[in-house]
């Protein structure tokens, strides 16, 4: 799931800092690691893996939403009423794994996936 973890940060145009963010902010040399390829899925811990399923499942839904893969990344960086005028990316960025659910679950409502 790192792997393609990696490419939603490439796709989303998200620096390395704001990818550590995402996965809850392993050390820097752990995240350039993974980014690399070196991963022991031992050492990844339950938040991160709680981490990835939820930034998959708001990939998935955002695909779902928007044929257009452009149009839903684009998305992920507009201005938003749900998420207080910021944006989603925004919001997620804030860190916590709840801000990563609230993502995730707005999309879901919208998408019809409750």
């Amino acid at each position: 799931m790192l792997r393609a973890f990696f490419n939603l940060v490439k796709r989303w145009q998200l620096n390395d800092r704001q990818g550590r963010i995402l996965l809850g902010e392993p050390a820097t040399r752990t995240y350039a690691r993974w980014k690399a390829g070196d991963v022991d899925q031992s050492r990844i811990s339950r938040d991160i893996r709680e981490r990835l399923s939820i930034l998959m499942g708001v990939h998935k839904s955002l695909r779902y939403m928007f044929p257009e893969p452009s149009r839903a990344y684009d998305w992920l960086h507009k201005p938003n009423q749900v998420f207080g005028g910021g944006s989603a990316l925004g919001r997620l960025l804030a860190g916590s794994i709840s801000d990563l659910v609230a993502v995730r679950a707005y999309l879901d409502a919208e998408r019809g996936g409750w």
